[in-house]
């Protein structure tokens, strides 16, 4: 997983990770702090950083294959979007039915 989609998986799924995982993992990702420096921080090695890390970008992949939200998120993200364009064009009944599409599918999954 990328730092981006990684990113998004912490906000996403980042309450799922232990108190100590989710600080590492946003020391690493959000505040870009080195395995070092969050080692110092910390108080563990740099190879217990590293290792965590590890564990819980795989955690959040896991999480992510399991629960699909992000997927879900992007899709209705792009559907709406589209709507907006339509919208923009004038085409309001072709935007309202899309607009429609992205409710039922909220309330069937």
């Amino acid at each position: 997983m990328d730092k981006i989609n990684t990113c998004l998986a912490l906000d996403f799924y980042g309450k799922l990770l232990t108190d100590k995982m989710r600080e590492i993992m946003e020391y690493y990702y959000f505040d870009d702090l080195s395995l070092a420096e969050i080692a110092d921080d910390v108080g563990i090695s740099r190879q217990a950083v590293h290792d965590t890390v590890r564990r819980a970008g795989n955690l959040l992949e896991e999480y992510e294959e399991k629960l699909g939200l992000i997927r879900r998120f992007r899709r209705e993200k792009n559907e709406i979007d589209e709507a907006i364009k339509l919208l923009d064009k004038g085409d309001k009944d072709s935007a309202l039915e899309l607009l429609k599409a992205v409710r039922d599918e909220l309330i069937t999954e």
